[in-house]
């Protein structure tokens, strides 16, 4: 961290990554404490079940989407590493198709067995 001294304040440079994952966080926490104050204060488990229902078709979309993107990528660099012969390029581009498969296959398949797990918990 490089430290900054204007006008006898004294200012540090932000980690980036540290602050947006605890933005992530925070917001997940938040999301999950309403959605727990919701039952425990006879909110109705209908309207907790609508609301973890709609984070998990975000999260749905969101892990395709990544996964798309990911794989999309791999395939460019696949192509480049083949045209350009070049065996770390290849690989590369095989490690990221495999990886945004997974990440693909994760969103389709893990998010609607994890929307079948909560549901009991809202009956």
């Amino acid at each position: 961290m490089v430290k900054k001294t204007i006008g006898g304040l004294h200012l540090e440079r932000v980690n980036k990554r540290r602050m947006f994952l605890s933005i992530v966080f925070a917001g997940m926490s938040m999301a999950a404490f309403s959605v727990t104050a919701s039952a425990a204060t006879g909110g109705g488990g209908a309207g907790a079940l609508t609301f973890v229902n709609g984070m998990l078709n975000i999260l749905e979309i969101v892990l395709i989407a990544i996964g798309g993107g990911l794989g999309i990528w791999g395939i460019v660099n696949l192509l480049e590493g083949y045209g350009n012969d070049n065996a770390g390029a290849k690989s590369q581009g095989m490690k990221q198709l495999m990886a945004g498969a997974g990440i693909a296959v994760v969103g389709v398949v893990g998010v609607p067995l994890l929307k079948a797990f909560i549901a009991p918990w809202f009956a």
